[in-house]
């Protein structure tokens, strides 16, 4: 097995930078870019499997971590949807070549549309797993009880608990009010390249009806979704591997 080249790159200036890990593996094609999800990093399960794929057919292939995640530096709570956009786009610029392919999971689906409207020329083609496009917004401040939004406001921040790890994580005001400034789902989005959706229809976390939000928005842009009955949020069973992969290989195929 060929390891990836391991990269450092530093985003923002004085007290406001931080260092971005990144993994980078050389090959032929358009690069397929892993953008993950809250709270992930760049070694977990479908990030690991997309590199083994480029790895086999020659791929080259960029993983990275946000800040406050994984091997990069900062700290979660100093995080929001616009600080971790700069960092995919910086990243983005500086290690994946003319036209990737994006690849985005759950938050890495929000951050992929937003990043293809910044980047200089459409990438490839976006590949979207869960996109939480919006979930700030919608998927958490409006499903908040009254006295969980008071304690953000008065507070700054509210300890979350998770299913997928032992220990409960902050959700900041910083986080929601800076998120705001990011919403797309309130009208056209345009990315000027395919999009395919993989989207569990068991998912708890993001559910399947607001990927089909997301899809009414695409309305110019080909669009393919698949929904896997029995798919949870994370899609991380072997059979939603292979669909991955499938959906990911088709796509650097066709750019």
């Amino acid at each position: 097995m060929t390891e990836p080249i391991s990269e450092r790159l530093t985003v923002g200036s004085g007290e406001e930078a931080r260092e971005i890990a990144a993994l980078r593996r050389e090959g032929d094609g358009p690069c397929v870019v892993w953008l993950g999800g809250f709270r992930s990093d760049m070694t977990a399960t479908k990030a690991t499997a997309i590199d083994q794929w480029g790895e086999r057919e020659g791929r080259a292939v960029l993983r990275f971590d946000y800040s406050g995640h994984g091997a990069s530096g900062g700290r979660f709570e100093d995080g929001t949807i616009g600080r971790w956009l700069d960092e995919a786009v910086a990243v983005i610029e500086r290690f994946a070549g003319p036209a990737p392919v994006l690849v985005g999971s759950s938050m890495g689906g929000w951050i992929a549309l937003l990043a293809a409207r910044r980047m200089a020329t459409p990438p490839s083609a976006l590949v979207l797993i869960a996109p939480a496009v919006d979930f700030t917004e919608d998927l958490m401040w409006a499903t908040f009880p009254d006295d969980v939004r008071g304690e953000i406001l008065r507070e700054g921040r509210w300890m979350r608990a998770t299913a997928y790890a032992p220990d409960p994580y902050p959700i900041t005001r910083e986080l929601i009010e800076e998120g705001r400034r990011h919403l797309m789902l309130g009208g056209a989005i345009r990315t000027g390249a395919p999009v395919h959706i993989l989207q569990g229809m068991e998912d708890a976390d993001v559910p399947w009806s607001h990927a089909m939000r997301l899809v009414e928005r695409l309305a110019e842009d080909d669009v393919v979704v698949t929904l896997v009955k029995g798919g949870d949020h994370r899609l991380s069973r072997d059979e939603d591997i292979v669909r991955l992969l499938e959906a990911v290989d088709g796509a650097a195929q066709r750019a």
